[in-house]
């Protein structure tokens, strides 16, 4: 069956349009429309032969995609370093002015290359969002709010050891510390 614009249509959908037509209710003082009648099949007689075919049907299980590792707080230890200042981050970058796919980009670039150099605490300032009322509907901090999120998605866990909201002097609520995981060696 061809369509009005020239398309073949398949057997799928010649039975969607069917099952359509069935289902609509007519306007006032019209009759319902028909569908098409179906086709019948015209089946080819089996011929008989000595082969005998054998299909064999195995049931296959899908192993589980393995869990993301899970996500750790920073240390008592460490925290109170950091607060003191015996402590200080190994990097940072600074994710103000981004949208939000360019700074999900940026940071997921920035985690991979640190975690390949050895880094083991960045700081990224997310900003705590403009200050003044928001205009037409724009919404304030929201790099602020979905950087946390972004690093629970599982891709970013092979990355993230786990974070938390920095120090006032590092940024306090417009900054946090993430811990990466170490590079594992790649056997032969």
């Amino acid at each position: 069956m061809r369509s009005r614009r020239g398309k073949t249509l398949t057997e799928a959908d010649i039975a969607l349009w069917r099952q359509v037509a069935r289902s609509v209710k007519p306007l006032p003082g019209r009759a319902p429309v028909e569908p098409e009648p179906v086709p019948e099949v015209v089946s080819q007689p089996v011929m008989e032969t000595s082969l005998i075919a054998v299909t064999v049907v195995t049931k296959v299980e899908k192993s589980p995609a393995p869990a993301a590792p899970p996500l750790a707080p920073i240390e008592r230890r460490l925290r109170t370093q950091l607060r003191r200042g015996q402590q200080g981050v190994d990097a940072v970058i600074d994710l103000h002015g981004m949208r939000q796919d360019e700074a999900h980009l940026a940071l997921r670039g920035f985690l991979r290359r640190e975690q390949a150099q050895g880094t083991r605490l960045a700081l990224v300032v997310t900003g705590k969002g403009g200050a003044g009322p928001a205009l037409f509907g724009e919404e304030r901090g929201v790099l602020r709010r979905m950087v946390p999120h972004w690093l629970r998605l599982p891709e970013m866990r092979g990355l993230v050891l786990g974070f938390e909201e920095a120090e006032q002097r590092h940024g306090g609520s417009g900054a946090l510390y993430i811990r990466l995981r170490r590079l594992r060696e790649q056997g032969p």
